[in-house]
């Protein structure tokens, strides 16, 4: 199945309406937003400092799998910092020309938005290391003898760079950033708080049950978890129920083919597949990826964390190696020989 088709990929879907309904569900201030607790509390006394100090906030980097809320926290420290969020992404800036036009819009304070910022090429990296660190860009215009070095002097301004792959950054670019925050999966309590405020955003009336049995196969993940209410809220509608239950939970993610631990049928292929050709492993990580049909990238940053993170497999030097857990949880018996 490829990656952008599974219910449970933490990825933003690249349609329409499926950004203005991620964008309806997104929390604007702080206070609003529920989990990464830690965080959260911290980037508040850093806002507050810096605007007692009436200054730019110093730049952020929020690192972790996708769809935990990076985007949706960039836009709430710009709200809570009262000035204006200029978004983009690293694939999008392809030339330096491209990287000042972007800054040349920011009044002082404002914030740059950079996901996927492990992907910027080396050449507008480099011009951003001047930007963030003394707020002036330099750049060659024209070619040949009409060639010469612009210096542009920019306003204070905040560059929040978001990545799912932060041993991907250069040490330069991540030395420039001053406050890091690493985002967690999120716990089932805050996962099923989410779902019952997405549900009442949607006019939907969820039980609490409900809300929690969406959230125990929402792999720590609010998209995911938001994802699922979606898909749930349709079959209750056709099964003509005015109220999302525990049952019609269990029945619309049961046909969807997620399990009770939030693993779909890739996550079970590739468990079944270790189990059964390798005796639970050690198998490297490229005989994964062949053997379940996807890439190798698609193993390490979108299947394996999670499968990692519920305990279902580990890494060792020799490759990875399934966990009884896991066994257990597919009901194959274990044995240590």
């Amino acid at each position: 199945m490829p990656e952008d088709d599974r219910i449970v990929s933490g990825d933003l879907v690249d349609d329409e309406q499926d950004d203005e309904r991620e964008n309806s569900l997104r929390p604007q201030i702080f206070d609003q937003y529920i989990g990464q607790k830690a965080i959260k509390d911290e980037l508040q006394v850093y806002i507050k400092a810096a605007s007692q100090r009436q200054e730019a906030l110093d730049h952020v980097l929020l690192y972790g799998p996708p769809g935990l809320g990076k985007t949706t926290l960039a836009i709430i420290i710009a709200n809570e910092m009262h000035v204006a969020i200029k978004t983009t992404s690293g694939p999008a800036i392809e030339r330096p020309g491209d990287l000042v036009a972007l800054l040349n819009e920011l009044q002082a304070g404002d914030v740059l938005f950079i996901d996927e910022i492990h992907r910027l090429p080396k050449i507008v990296e480099e011009v951003l290391y001047s930007a963030m660190e003394d707020f002036y860009v330099d750049i060659v215009i024209g070619q040949g003898p009409t060639a010469h070095p612009v210096h542009f002097t920019l306003p204070p301004f905040t560059l929040i760079g978001a990545t799912t792959r932060a041993g991907l950054l250069s040490a330069p670019l991540r030395d420039r950033f001053g406050i890091i925050a690493h985002m967690n999966y999120y716990t089932e309590d805050e996962l099923a708080t989410i779902v019952e405020r997405s549900a009442d955003i949607f006019q939907t009336l969820i039980s609490l049950s409900g809300a929690h049995e969406i959230a125990r196969r929402s792999r720590g993940t609010p998209r995911i978890a938001n994802r699922l209410l979606k898909r749930v809220r349709d079959f209750a509608e056709v099964a003509q129920q005015d109220k999302v239950d525990e049952e019609i939970v269990q029945y619309a993610l049961n046909l969807l083919r997620v399990d009770d631990h939030g693993l779909d049928e890739t996550d079970r292929k590739m468990l079944k597949m270790m189990i059964e050709l390798y005796n639970g492993g050690p198998v490297g990580v490229n005989t994964i990826a062949a053997n379940i049909g996807e890439e190798i990238e698609t193993v390490t940053e979108m299947i394996e964390p999670y499968l990692m993170q519920s305990g279902f497999i580990k890494r060792t030097p020799r490759g990875r190696v399934v966990t009884p857990a896991a066994y257990e949880h597919l009901g194959i018996p274990y044995s240590k020989n």
